[in-house]
């Protein structure tokens, strides 16, 4: 008996130190004591009493999952309705998809662009000339790298500012690349580059802008010296460009003529002749061919030019001149703006000129502005589809499905049955007011005083079919009523009304659908709580006394047969009696 009480205590000490673990007390008891006797699975029977007590637990979780496919089916249909909302918002908008407007030119000369909402309309462009930019150019030498003469390049502007660069001091600073990237470094709104090609290498120079203000011109400094040096060019024989250019030898002047074609040997010789105190010749090198001029007395030699890099002027800088409705434009730019409200003006060339007897007269663009049909009825058709999408999510909530017998989450939700009556209520809406009818359509077009009007009609679900011809036709006939409609006359319109109905369910702050997903979030958590406290204080201590009191009545029962025997014992009954 002694034995059998130590393991009854060696048990209730196990079931009472962890009652969660699975104990299979029947084969503990068979070893130590030979019992064997089915007896009761522990394990089982308190798993069985413990599912039983945790029925509103699984009332709870059910009650969870149906809160959350009900916040699901809820979040979808307020991200329709926000779709829904953006579109009825850019058809609200003054510069929206409504006020989209295209510009057609009957001359490729003129282009426009309009901004949103512009009166739509013609308009005539005459253009006589384009606005150009000023620009120079070089003469060609050896190469980018050649050295350069002495000589003091000036760049003046149109107010007369004068910026001076200096080559031929004999550092690295003396070619083209070096000349083009210091005038660079200036920030003059000149753009100096050096181009090469089969000729040579040649400076350029094009002001940054175009524009008669942004013209500026080239010019010399004197060079003072005991000795003088040109630059470099090809040979000897290289043909020179005309210009002209002052000799002095300190106490006289003399100004030498180059003619075009004329090369160094020519220029040297006036030198020499020019009766100064000084003399020129021709150096051939491995750098192609220079005029060197010299003091023939050691005083001093004083050049303002150099005939061997002498530039051109490309062009002028000039204006653009142009006749807008006949009232005469002029214009730094070739992209003109400011002078039709709404319109950007792009010139790209004059426009054509006809000639009648001794008098010629230029032939004007005609530019037409007109409401963009293309995105007009694209935004209006992506209201129809988004509009389409938010009702079915809606609709289907209260579609009986025979597979699973039953309708959506949300069939017995007021709110969505709300929602749907007022998405399908607001398709009746009819505007009291239309615009007048714009100059540019026919004073016969229809008003525009509701969607049939536009080709969009209901079907028996409350989706929207659209046509497209009919609503492409409305918008080109009569573009102000369609943009009234849906704006009215103060935004009061169709767009507004329509998302004045949306916001009462899908106000980010006070929206139904807002506050019933934010309702059974928090039905959501407090059952989970609810659960959570539940499984934690009764189930867990239900646990813990089934689990011991089933260990005792087991351990009671794989006792009994010992304990009879102890008890036939004692009585002195033997086996057979």
């Amino acid at each position: 008996m002694s034995s059998v009480s130590s393991l009854n205590s060696l048990l209730s000490s196990a079931t009472s130190t962890d009652s969660s673990s699975s104990i299979d007390i029947s084969s503990l008891l068979a070893a130590a004591t030979g019992a064997s006797s089915t007896g009761i699975d522990v394990t089982s029977a308190v798993q069985a009493a413990v599912y039983a007590a945790q029925a509103p637990e699984r009332q709870w979780q059910a009650e969870q999952t149906t809160a959350k496919s009900q916040i699901t089916a809820l979040t979808s249909i307020q991200t329709a309705l926000t779709s829904l909302s953006t579109d009825a918002d850019d058809l609200n908008n003054l510069n929206g998809s409504l006020a989209a407007r295209t510009v057609s030119s009957s001359s490729s000369a003129v282009t426009a662009t309009a901004t949103a909402g512009a009166t739509i309309g013609t308009h005539s462009v005459a253009v006589s000339n384009l606005a150009t930019a000023a620009s120079w150019y070089s003469p060609d030498v050896a190469s980018a790298n050649a050295p350069l003469g002495t000589m003091q390049l000036n760049l003046v502007s149109q107010s007369g500012t004068t910026t001076s660069f200096s080559t031929g001091s004999g550092t690295s600073g003396d070619t083209l690349t070096d000349l083009a990237s210091s005038i660079n470094n200036s920030n003059l709104g000149v753009t100096a580059s050096v181009i090469t090609d089969s000729s040579g290498s040649r400076l350029a120079l094009v002001s940054s802008s175009t524009g008669a203000a942004n013209d500026f011109s080239v010019s010399y400094g004197a060079i003072s010296g005991s000795s003088w040096t040109s630059t470099s060019v090809a040979s000897a024989s290289t043909a020179l460009s005309a210009g002209s250019f002052q000799v002095g030898d300190g106490t006289s002047t003399s100004t030498i003529n180059v003619a075009a074609g004329s090369t160094l040997s020519d220029v040297a010789s006036q030198i020499n002749s020019s009766g100064l105190n000084v003399t020129a010749s021709v150096v051939t090198d491995t750098s192609g061919a220079h005029l060197s001029i010299a003091s023939a007395d050691s005083g001093t030699v004083a050049v303002t030019g150099d005939p061997a890099f002498s530039l051109t002027r490309a062009s002028q800088g000039a204006d653009a001149s142009l006749t807008v409705d006949g009232i005469p434009v002029t214009s730094a730019s070739n992209t003109v703006s400011g002078v039709v409200s709404g319109l950007t003006l792009n010139l790209l060339g004059t426009t054509s000129t006809s000639t009648s007897g001794s008098a010629s007269a230029s032939t004007p663009a005609t530019l037409a502005v007109a409401a963009d049909t293309s995105t007009i009825t694209g935004a209006v058709s992506q209201f129809v589809t988004d509009y389409n999408s938010a009702l079915s999510l809606v609709n289907t909530q209260f579609t009986y499905s025979s597979s699973s017998s039953s309708q959506g989450v949300l069939s017995g939700d007021s709110t969505t049955r709300s929602l749907q009556s007022a998405l399908m209520g607001m398709m009746g809406y009819t505007s009291s007011s239309s615009s007048s009818t714009s100059s540019s359509t026919s004073s016969s077009s229809s008003s525009v005083l509701s969607l049939a009007s536009l080709g969009i009609t209901m079907n028996n679900d409350g989706s929207l079919t659209l046509d497209s011809n009919q609503l492409s036709q409305a918008v080109a006939s009569n573009p102000s009523s369609v943009q009234n409609f849906f704006q009215g006359t103060a935004l009061n319109g169709f767009a507004q009304s329509f998302n004045n109905t949306i916001n009462t369910f899908n106000d980010p702050s006070t929206g139904a659908l807002t506050s019933e997903i934010s309702n059974l979030n928090q039905t959501y958590t407090d059952l989970q709580s609810q659960v959570d406290d539940y499984q934690n204080g009764y189930i867990a201590s239900q646990t813990t006394a089934l689990t011991a009191m089933y260990s005792q009545a087991e351990i009671a029962l794989q006792s009994l047969p010992t304990t009879l025997k102890q008890l036939q014992a004692e009585l002195g009954n033997n086996s057979g009696s």
